[in-house]
């Protein structure tokens, strides 16, 4: 927790570290800002602090044209936080009030909707609705700013009941009309070049360093032929490139890496979508977002880490490491069961031949892209002969599926993560390793360890620390809570090795 006067400090500053984590509303001008915001800071007495932009819209500030404050990362307390606020917020990032209503995110959190909005109001100054309404606005923003689609088509498409609702939030949050809004773009796209034809192209904002190169390291080892891939380009970026799956339709995003002489802090990735449906832009920006790790806070991992007399030199070697979640648990979770006792490549094989066998194949293929993952429900239906793994495995994935199918397991982004992990255990087949790995990547939880992996075990070697299951929790405890970096930077030492 900070207080007012340590926010002023931040914003006196320019401090991009606190980007996302609140907002300065200036009285006197009627802007909120990011804290960074290159504008003459004002004065203290005009300052007024909120944790999120929807609190500052609903104060009646609209947002400052120079520092876009709702292009900011998201806070790594909300991302993060297991209880109530932190799952709420992350349904919210993912389309939920969109599609389901109030009703619908509180009957997902087990709560009713009196309580959702009573405590979501409490700590994030606004209910539900008002966080949607935000997002909602910046969807309306980048539709405006990067395609060409009519304006009406672009209220629909952003979520907005009607044209009359999205003409009137635009004008509140930007004070601006969409038209004036749609010129800017122009304006901007005349400089920086606009994305190829059919492509949405944005920028994804994230704080401190960003380690790209073990993030795509980390995701090629892994790709799935057909449903990923990670492509080289000019200037030595490479891009990560998948298939997705979202609400209303089909999908494909592209992600580039920093580029070897681009400083691994300049704050965004350069990102471009290719959606069926335009509804989904929100969704897919949330997954990709915590599929890369970007609402993360480096320093504060780097500082717990880095105390460490034994793993804080590994910790100096790589800033900017992050701990990459994923686009999609329930792929994750099939994906965990092959890759049980077998090698990475051998469970990338395995799982590209069942996308092949049981994916939705692509309208388009695109590049090597041409499948979506299998569902869950297709794989609890899966012919045994295309299962080349022993039966018990064999068991347990169907089984895992099957339950996935039905709701008897969740593991969507408002998951209680306790509760997830006693039901994943519940199953014929399913072991601490894989509820870690799930609970670490699918729920984004930032504090796991995982005793038992063969990399884990062989980094911890590297450190000189015993590398027993039992042996090893003793040390870990001191990298809490921050213990799924931890387990990142042991692979990475692993694979030094």
């Amino acid at each position: 927790m900070i207080d007012d006067e340590t926010r002023y400090r931040a914003v006196d500053s320019r401090d991009t570290r606190f980007d996302g984590v609140f907002f300065t509303a200036v009285t006197s001008t009627g802007i909120y800002c990011r804290p960074s915001c290159p504008a003459v800071t004002p004065k203290r007495a005009n300052c007024t602090f909120y944790p999120t932009a929807a609190a500052a819209q609903g104060a009646g500030f609209r947002a400052c044209r120079r520092c876009r404050p709702d292009s900011v990362p998201g806070s790594p307390e909300w991302n993060h936080r297991a209880d109530l606020v932190g799952r709420a917020v992350r349904l919210i990032g993912d389309g939920v009030v969109d599609r389901e209503g109030v009703a619908g995110l509180a009957a997902r959190l087990g709560y009713s909707a009196r309580q959702v909005q009573r405590q979501l109001t409490a700590e994030l100054g606004a209910g539900p609705i008002a966080l949607a309404r935000a997002q909602r606005a910046q969807a309306a923003r980048l539709l405006l700013q990067t395609t060409e689609l009519p304006v009406t088509e672009v209220a629909f498409a952003a979520g907005f009941a009607s044209v009359r609702q999205f003409n009137d939030t635009v004008r509140e949050v930007y004070d601006r009309t969409p038209t004036a809004l749609r010129a800017d773009g122009r304006a901007r796209a005349v400089r920086a070049g606009r994305p190829s034809p059919g492509a949405i192209g944005l920028r994804l904002a994230y704080r401190g360093r960003l380690d790209t190169g073990h993030l795509l390291d980390f995701l090629a080892l892994r790709a799935v032929p057909g449903v990923e891939e990670v492509v080289a380009g000019a200037r030595g970026v490479r891009t990560y490139r998948r298939t997705l799956a979202l609400p209303h339709g089909q999908a494909v995003a592209e992600v580039d890496g920093l580029a070897p002489d681009e400083p691994a802090d300049r704050g965004w990735l350069d990102c471009r979508l290719r959606l069926t449906d335009l509804r989904d832009l929100t969704c897919a920006v949330h997954r990709l977002r915590a599929l890369f790790d970007l609402d993360a806070d480096p320093e504060a991992v780097a500082e717990q880490l880095g105390r460490d007399g034994t793993l804080g030199s590994a910790v100096a070697r790589r800033p900017g490491l992050r701990s990459p979640g994923h686009v999609d648990p329930h792929e994750l979770a099939v994906r965990a069961v092959l890759g049980q006792q077998v090698t990475v490549a051998a469970a990338r094989t395995l799982a590209g031949r069942l996308a092949t066998r049981y994916g939705v194949p692509l309208t388009e293929p695109s590049g090597g892209l041409t499948v979506h993952f299998p569902t869950a429900a297709a794989l609890a239906g899966a012919d045994p002969a295309d299962l080349a793994m022993p039966v018990a495995r064999q068991q347990a994935l169907r089984g895992l599926c099957a339950a996935l199918a039905d709701g008897t397991v969740r593991l969507d982004t408002g998951v209680d993560r306790g509760q997830a992990a006693e039901q994943l255990l519940a199953l014929r087949g399913i072991g601490p390793w894989t509820v870690g790995y799930l609970r670490m990547r699918a729920l984004g939880d930032p504090d796991v360890f995982l005793p038992g992996d063969v990399g884990v075990r062989h980094g911890l070697r590297r450190l000189g620390l015993p590398a027993g299951p039992k042996d090893a929790a003793g040390p870990a405890a001191a990298w809490a809570p921050w213990r799924s970096y931890a387990v990142h930077h042991l692979w990475a030492l692993a694979g030094e090795g």
